[in-house]
């Protein structure tokens, strides 16, 4: 009887060490996920305090300029978060082309891109041709909410 108990003992010892084994791996990885989740929803707030609008009329004939071979449009910050406006704070696509060659200008003469305030985008397109007759697409990027302004020329 004594090796029955004995034998039940050492299976009851290993036992424990198992279980305690398998909670301070499930307490780790739970603590990274954890972590995961309180980072994401960090960024996911910042993405929903962003938004802007193009406010530019797309009938008008201000948008494209023909001898100078240049895109204008306005863009306002609608949402609650200031926004960069230099080095990659925004990002422009013309006919699905990335452009680079693009000036941004506070209109209120500030330094910053707060909530309310228009940028004009000034956009001469890379391909150097002009735009040719016809619908054209462009689309603005700032802090990964976009906007679609569709123009003709």
């Amino acid at each position: 009887m004594a090796s029955v108990s004995v034998s039940h003992m050492i299976l009851f010892i290993a036992s424990i060490v198992i279980a305690a084994s398998v909670a301070g791996v499930f307490t780790d990885s739970i603590s990274q996920v954890s972590q995961a989740i309180d980072d994401r929803g960090l960024s996911v707030s910042e993405n929903i305090r962003t938004d802007i609008e193009v406010i530019s009329d797309s009938g008008s004939a201000a948008v494209y300029n023909e001898t100078e071979n240049n895109v204008t449009i306005y863009v306002k910050n609608t949402g609650s978060r200031r926004l960069r406006t230099e080095n990659g704070g925004i990002d422009v696509l013309v006919d699905g082309r990335y452009e680079t060659d693009f000036t941004v200008t506070l209109l209120n003469g500030a330094d910053t891109w707060d909530q309310g305030d228009v940028v004009r985008l000034e956009i001469e397109p890379n391909d150097g041709s002009g735009l040719g007759n016809g619908d054209h697409r462009l689309k603005v990027i700032a802090n990964e909410d976009e906007e679609v302004f569709k123009f003709r020329v």
